[in-house]
């Protein structure tokens, strides 16, 4: 059992998903929670057990800087940080306009890095720091189609690997997860906006993605929750800078 009591985490888009497994699963082993995201309403109904609701835009600098302000004053120095909020949408590059290409990196890559600068400040100040950023298969190898999400996925990569050499030796440590495709409404989405775009059915394009990940089927959110603990377990120290892919075999 990893012991995270008095430890405070703050992830985003944490009320759904991948982001509500991981606020879950370290509020199981005593961490006190911030969640984020754009709807108070969507964060109060999963809010308790020591998970605390913000709302808050990532894309807003003013918002993620006064947001992360309060957390740190109600609950303490954010110690473990995962910029989690993302969007993820495929769109052939020469119909991609720049409003669709902003958003994408607003969200996806200006959100993680207002997120850890707001958060980095009061960490530097602690013994012992994690930052987990969920980038993607995607920010590893591409996606054919989706070039826009596939190039922030593969920023918010590097500026994690950045960080880990910045801080190379003292204790706080910048990892990326890697998952496939998994079972959220995200996936949800995409299925229906791929039969949209190619005119297969509903169940065919759930069936590309499942069959996109190595082992032929979407992965629980769970899983990625447990890789995000690992990180921030005993022992965990020495992984710093890598990206860890979850996709049910190898991929890269």
């Amino acid at each position: 059992m990893t012991n995270l009591t008095g430890k405070h985490a703050l992830v985003t888009g944490g009320g759904t998903g991948i982001g509500l497994a991981i606020a879950r699963m370290l509020a199981t082993q005593g961490c006190a929670v911030t969640i984020t995201g754009r709807r108070q309403e969507v964060l109060d109904d999963v809010s308790g057990d020591g998970i605390f609701g913000a709302a808050m835009n990532v894309r807003d600098e003013d918002a993620v800087e006064t947001v992360v302000a309060k957390a740190v004053e109600a609950r303490g120095p954010v110690q473990i940080c995962v910029p989690n909020a993302g969007i993820a949408e495929g769109r052939a590059l020469h119909k991609t306009d720049m409003a669709f290409w902003r958003d994408m990196m607003a969200i996806n890559l200006d959100g993680a890095f207002l997120t850890v600068r707001a958060c980095l400040p009061g960490m530097r100040n602690t013994d012992w720091g994690r930052v987990i950023a969920v980038s993607s298969i995607a920010g590893l190898r591409g996606l054919p189609g989706a070039a826009a999400y596939s190039a922030s996925k593969h920023g918010l990569i590097g500026m994690m690997r950045s960080l880990s050499e910045e801080y190379m030796g003292q204790p706080y440590t910048f990892n990326a997860l890697c998952p496939g495709y998994v079972d959220t409404p995200i996936v949800d989405r995409n299925q229906d906006a791929i039969a949209a775009r190619t005119g297969m059915s509903v169940a065919d394009a759930r069936e590309v993605m499942i069959k996109s990940n190595r082992h032929k089927r979407l992965l629980d959110v769970e899983e990625v929750a447990a890789a995000a603990l690992w990180l921030v377990g005993p022992g965990s120290q020495s992984i710093n800078g890598q990206c860890i892919q979850i996709s049910g075999g190898q991929t890269v």
